[in-house]
Parts: C-alpha cells; sequence; structure tokens
C-alpha cells in the first residue's frame, strides 16, 4: 500500500503544475487514480453465509484488496454539478467473508453519472461528496455478467486541480447467480482541461472579463494603463493616473485634470480650461485675480473700475463720483420732491386730461399728456402726490360729486398701472365746491372741469 501511494504523490506532484481547480466548467476532464477493494460479504445473503447488508462493512478483513494502482476512472463535467464517469478495474479474490478460496482474477467495466454537493457546501471549498448511479460488467474468473452501481464518495482537495479521492460502489448482479459486491476505491483524483479564452492564466469560470486578458488581482479584468486600477473603474484607462482622481493624469500639476486640460504641459486655471492666465479685458491684472475680467480697473481695485460713492454707476460715468445717485441720473441723487416749476407743469398737464362727457372715462388722445405726468412722478419716487377732482356746477351736487371722485380714481389707476406706487398716490373728487372760475359763462365752467395733482407734504 505504501508503495502505492508514492506513485500516486509522485503523479501529484507531476500533474500539479498544470492543473487549475475543482472539477467544474473550468476544467471538465478528471482521472482518477487508485487501488481497489472487493468486498462479497456485506450483500444481504446470509442463508448463503454471508452477511446481511452492510454487516461488518469496515471489516478490512474480508477485502480483497489489489496492493497497486488497480482502477483508473475518466471523468468529463457535464454541467449542473454532473459528471459522466467510465472506469477500469482488476481484482483477484481470494477471499469470500472469512472463507478463503483459490485466487480467482476480477476485471470491472463501469459506467454512469454522479452528482457533486461541493458547492453546496461551500464554493471551491476542499471538500467535495458525491453520489452516483450507473452500470457496469464485471468478469469473475473469466465469467462475465452485468450489474446495476450505485456509488457514494468523497473528494478532499489538497491543493489545486488535486485531491484525494474515497468512494465505495454496490453492485448488484442482474442474476441470482453471479456474485454481488461492494468495491472500495481509495486514490488520487486530478481536474485539468479550464478554458482561458484570452490567455490571460484566468480560466474563464473564474474570469470576469473572459474575452480580454487581465490581471489575477481584478479577476482576469485588464488595467491597460497600469496605474492600478482596472479599466472599468479607471475615467483614463488608457493613461496612468492616481486613484484620487479615479485614474486620470494631471501632467502640469494645476488641478485640471488632462482629459480635460487645453494645455496639458502648462499650468493654468480652470476656468480657462487649464491654459495660463489670460488678461482678458488688457488692464494688467490676469483674469484669475481680475473681479472685472471684462472691464479695465485698477490692480488695487482687483481690476475693476472704482466706484467712490458706492452707487453702482462707475467713475468714469458718474457725474456726481462724491455723492451716491441713480443710473438714470448719471449717478446723481434723485431730487425728493418736484420743484415749483414742475409741479405748476403737473397741474397744466393735469387739466388737459379729458373725459367722455358725464363719465370717467379717459380719452384716448390723453396719452401724451398722462405720459408726461407718469415721467414727473417717476422721477421724485419718495414724494407722495395727491389727485383731485373737480366740476363746475352744471347738473346736481351729488352727481358731481360722484362723477370728480370717479374721474380722480380713474387718473390714480392710470398712473398705478404705467409704474407708480400706488401707495404714493391718493385720489379724492370735490364735486363743484372748489371752482375757480365763474360758473356762469362758458369759460368759466371749462375751467371748473379739472384734474390737480398735488404734492403732499
Amino acid at each position: 500500500m505504501k508503495n502505492i501511494f508514492k506513485i500516486l504523490v509522485a503523479c501529484a506532484v507531476l500533474l500539479g503544475a498544470s492543473t487549475a481547480n475543482a472539477q467544474d466548467e473550468g476544467n471538465r476532464w478528471s482521472i482518477a487514480i487508485g487501488t481497489n477493494a472487493i468486498d462479497l460479504y456485506p450483500v444481504g445473503e446470509a442463508d448463503q453465509g454471508l452477511g446481511d447488508y452492510f454487516e461488518d462493512f469496515f471489516n478490512t478483513d474480508h477485502y480483497n484488496i489489489l496492493p497497486a494502482p488497480s482502477r483508473v476512472q475518466v471523468g468529463y463535467y457535464v454541467g449542473d454539478g454532473i459528471v459522466a464517469t467510465g472506469a477500469f478495474s482488476v481484482n483477484t479474490i481470494d477471499k469470500i467473508g472469512d472463507t478463503s478460496i483459490d485466487d480467482i482474477s476480477y476485471f470491472g467495466l463501469d459506467g454512469g453519472l454522479e452528482y457533486n454537493f461541493r458547492n453546496m457546501i461551500k464554493q471551491d471549498g476542499i471538500i467535495a461528496p458525491f453520489v452516483g448511479v450507473g452500470g457496469g460488467y464485471n468478469w469473475v474468473d473469466n465469467d462475465g455478467f452485468g450489474t446495476f452501481n450505485g456509488t457514494a464518495g468523497i473528494d478532499f482537495y489538497i491543493t489545486e486541480g488535486i485531491a484525494i479521492n474515497l468512494q465505495t460502489t454496490y453492485k448488484h448482479a442482474f442474476e441470482d447467480a453471479n456474485p454481488k459486491h461492494f468495491q472500495h476505491t481509495a486514490g488520487l483524483k486530478f481536474t485539468w482541461g479550464g478554458t482561458d479564452t484570452d490567455g490571460d492564466g484566468i480560466y474563464d469560470d473564474k474570469d470576469a472579463c473572459p474575452s480580454v486578458a487581465g490581471l489575477e488581482q481584478f479577476m482576469g479584468c485588464p488595467d491597460s494603463d497600469g496605474d492600478g486600477i482596472e479599466d472599468s473603474k479607471d475615467n483614463c484607462p488608457n493613461a496612468a493616473g492616481p486613484a484620487e482622481s479615479m485614474g486620470c493624469p494631471d501632467t502640469d500639476g494645476d488641478g485640471t485634470l488632462d482629459k480635460d486640460d487645453n494645455c496639458v504641459n502648462e499650468a493654468g486655471p480652470a476656468y480657462n480650461n487649464g491654459c495660463p492666465d489670460p488678461d482678458t479685458d488688457g488692464d494688467g491684472v490676469v483674469d484669475s485675480k481680475d473681479n472685472c475680467k471684462t472691464v479695465k480697473g485698477p490692480a488695487s481695485n482687483n481690476g475693476c473700475p472704482t466706484d467712490r460713492d458706492n452707487d453702482g454707476v462707475l467713475d468714469a460715468d458718474d457725474k456726481c463720483p462724491d455723492t451716491p445717485g441713480i443710473a438714470s441720473l448719471a449717478g446723481c441723487p434723485k431730487p425728493a420732491a418736484p420743484t415749483v416749476e414742475e409741479q405748476e407743469k403737473l397741474n397744466q398737464y393735469a387739466k388737459t386730461i379729458l373725459f367722455d362727457t358725464g363719465k370717467a372715462t379717459i380719452k384716448a388722445e390723453s396719452a401724451k399728456v398722462l405720459a408726461d405726468i407718469t415721467a414727473i412722478l417717476k422721477k421724485y419716487p419718495t414724494a407722495k402726490f395727491s389727485i383731485d377732482g373737480h366740476t363746475d356746477s352744471v347738473g346736481s351736487a351729488t352727481l358731481n360729486q360722484r362723477l370728480s371722485d370717479s374721474r380722480a380714481n380713474e387718473v390714480k389707476n392710470y398712473l398705478v398701472a404705467n409704474g407708480i406706487d400706488e401707495f404714493r398716490l391718493s385720489s379724492v373728487g370735490y364735486g363743484e365746491a372748489r371752482p375757480v372760475a365763474d360758473n356762469k359763462t362758458k369759460a368759466g365752467r371749462a375751467q371748473n372741469r379739472r384734474v390737480e395733482i398735488n404734492l403732499v407734504n
């Protein structure tokens, strides 16, 4: 027995360099070489002086052992854990139970299917139990007979592609005249035949990128630029770069990655796509330090023009550079209230607003004068005004009061609709109570029908 295992171990050493993992999609072929033992005793024939099934099953004194490699089995992985097998064995039988007999020869040819439970226990584990069914044809002392075979066994993987193989097979003869028996086997199993489509030394079943050559550390996937980041996670797979920038380089170290840098070998700011600083407005302050890149200004003011009164109007355009003002007045402040002359203008304009007879509807031809009034009011955004309506004495006082109210309010609504803050305006009607001329004459009545716009103090 010692010589047998020395031979088997020597075979393992020779084959170990070329074998891969367990028998599966990546290593479809296997060969098991070992010694076998025939036991004709525990076969359920106590009436014939033999034992019941499995009686003295581990009694090695009943075993007929050929002390040499006496069984060879070839297997091919079909898929889904199933291996098709074919085996040849030879032995010499000199005992049946405790009874010695003259030596007779034993030969066996067997075939079948085995199901491997290895991956159900642990993926790529070292223990791989299996069961199998099949049939065989055996010759005992040159008499041949067929058997139905049931197998159970286990492989212990001692390294990649090499396992210690232990199994037992019950062979049930189809005819009572032929001996039923157990055949026990111990030996070594070798697996090989892995497919490596991309030739990177990693078999396809373990290769995450089976069609592209890669590295073992990345499960067979490539790192084309050799920067230690596999291509699938590298934003620049063909240019080496650090992990912190997802594998992309920054040759000039300006913080703009080469893939986005228009000047790869010259440092420049990101806003200029990695190219050196320009001076867009030509004021001697580069854009990265110029707060006003398109308008000239001194370096003392970060490239921006000065605005001494901080009114938003640059000194160059400000007619009142030391007094805050508004752009519409070239940087000068707005007066708080209209002048006497402008107040007179307002009322001159207001008196010319025309209404439909007996109504508060403003006639279209009054649009120009209303625009002039609006322009004056906008010049004084903080001033408040009262819009006063007046009528002549024709008609009842009640009607005239109502009409003056409506006309004053209509003018207010027009001005608000054209940009005057409604909170700056109030409206009131005085009816016929405040005439400025004699109501007995036509000319006087015309003067009394009027609207006034007065500053509210």
